[in-house]
């Protein structure tokens, strides 16, 4: 015994699955199961064809609509002069425009390792030429060698 529903949502009854299957035959639709632990299970009359195309196609219109933001890396030395860190916050800036992130990285070499308040500076230089175009996502932080922090795109205000 199951439960029947149609295809506009009424109910059917309470059929035995050969009746179901009768009345799906007659109609020309599937007999598909919605609910297999109620008691008595519930089934309903679909194409079941359409249904499969529907949702593939609701499930490319969110693909669609799905914003993806990509990680920009920027590379820097600890002995990385001023003019170049400059060229290097623009091309971050272009970045954050297009709504990414930006992970700026200074790579110690040898003994600048004994030096990271060098890479500190550049951060901290990086982030006054920045300010009003960038948030700090995650502080600089040293992994190995590397120096690392994310910067993410100020929130638009809306007018």
């Amino acid at each position: 015994m199951l439960r029947l529903v149609d295809e506009e949502g009424g109910q059917l009854g309470v059929l035995s699955s050969k009746d179901a299957l009768v009345i799906a035959q007659e109609r020309g639709l599937d007999l598909v199961v919605v609910s297999p632990k109620a008691e008595p299970p519930v089934y309903r009359l679909m194409d079941y064809g359409k249904y499969k195309y529907l949702q593939r196609k609701k499930q490319q219109e969110s693909k669609r609509k799905q914003v993806s933001i990509e990680m920009k890396e920027i590379k820097l030395s600890p002995r990385t002069d001023t003019h170049d860190i400059e060229v290097k916050v623009k091309h971050i800036l272009r970045f954050l425009e297009e709504g990414n992130k930006a992970k700026v990285n200074v790579v110690f070499k040898g003994r600048e390792l004994a030096r990271p308040a060098l890479g500190l500076e550049i951060f901290e230089q990086i982030k006054q030429m920045l300010e009003n175009g960038a948030l700090v996502e995650s502080e600089p932080k040293m992994e190995g060698k590397v120096m690392s922090m994310v910067l993410a795109p100020k929130a638009k205000k809306k007018t």
